[in-house]
């Protein structure tokens, strides 16, 4: 969780409409369903790449393993995966409430209201148009995220003319911004997005490669506070550890994916 200055507005309309303004404080919440996602597909990873002869399917690469949807599997996968979903937003609306009432103890009378909530790393059931004809896709997003242009049926009415707010996370000590979804990026990507910078090395090497404490102090001479239980989890998240994000953002910008909207930087980072 991330405590946030809005730095710099790249659109002034989309950003109104999505409630921002320089130098307002938001809070940014980064949780999923812990371990329950990584363990439904460590299970699943295993159980299609054993059974895929069983549906004649030749894989490439194991990690594309796969099932037929109405297989036994594939239904048996799609529960659990939604289940995963499930526990995630819960997860996340727990973790709203108590940010609230911790705010409310300092700021009486401030409300949080909630931009949006968007699941990555998920499939999802979409419709989308495949050489001029509308089909129903299952729509992998690993490393990326839902990002529906202005007009798309499922937006809610508030986001109908901006598009769908597009979350992108930086490390705790690099900006993170928000975008906007566009109608390019239903041709060019089933209206995905990358869902953060993405990382420079695996959190083993960064751990080896820095110290937890010297970067706390590093940060908090840049005015950034790091809150962990963890210093080996502060090494694993340093900030080199993570591409550029605002080159990342500003491709994605240019390749019309998403839309930049505002730039946030964070003052208190809190790792749980």
């Amino acid at each position: 969780m991330e405590v946030q200055r809005v730095a710099e507005i790249f659109d002034q309309a989309v950003a109104k409409t999505f409630g921002l303004h320089v130098d307002d404080v938001v809070i940014s919440i980064h949780c999923g369903s812990r371990g329950l996602g990584h363990q439904i597909g460590t299970e699943f990873l295993k159980d299609m790449a054993m059974s895929a002869a069983q549906y004649q399917i030749v894989l490439p690469d194991r990690e594309l393993a796969c099932a037929p949807l109405n297989s036994p599997l594939g239904k048996k996968y799609l529960g659990a995966m939604r289940a995963g979903i499930n526990c995630a937003l819960a997860n996340r609306q727990i973790i709203t409430h108590l940010t609230r009432q911790a705010v409310a103890t300092i700021f009486p009378g401030i409300h949080l209201g909630l931009l949006y909530d968007v699941s990555h790393n998920t499939c999802k059931l979409e419709q989308h148009t495949i050489n001029g004809q509308k089909k129903a896709l299952y729509v992998h997003r690993k490393g990326a995220t839902r990002a529906f242009g202005p007009g798309h049926p499922d937006l809610p009415d508030v986001f109908k003319k901006t598009g769908q707010p597009v979350l992108i996370g930086g490390s705790m000590g690099t900006s993170s911004y928000v975008l906007c979804g566009t109608k390019e990026s239903e041709q060019r990507a089933f209206s995905s997005a990358c869902h953060g910078a993405g990382r420079a090395m695996s959190r083993t090497q960064a751990s080896k490669q820095w110290q937890g404490r010297t970067l706390v102090d590093e940060l908090a001479a840049q005015g950034i506070i790091i809150r962990s239980p963890s210093m080996r989890g502060v090494a694993e998240e340093a900030p080199s550890a993570y591409k550029d994000v605002s080159a990342v953002v500003d491709i994605a910008d240019r390749a019309g994916l998403a839309r930049k909207v505002a730039k946030l930087e964070p003052v208190i980072c809190i790792k749980g």
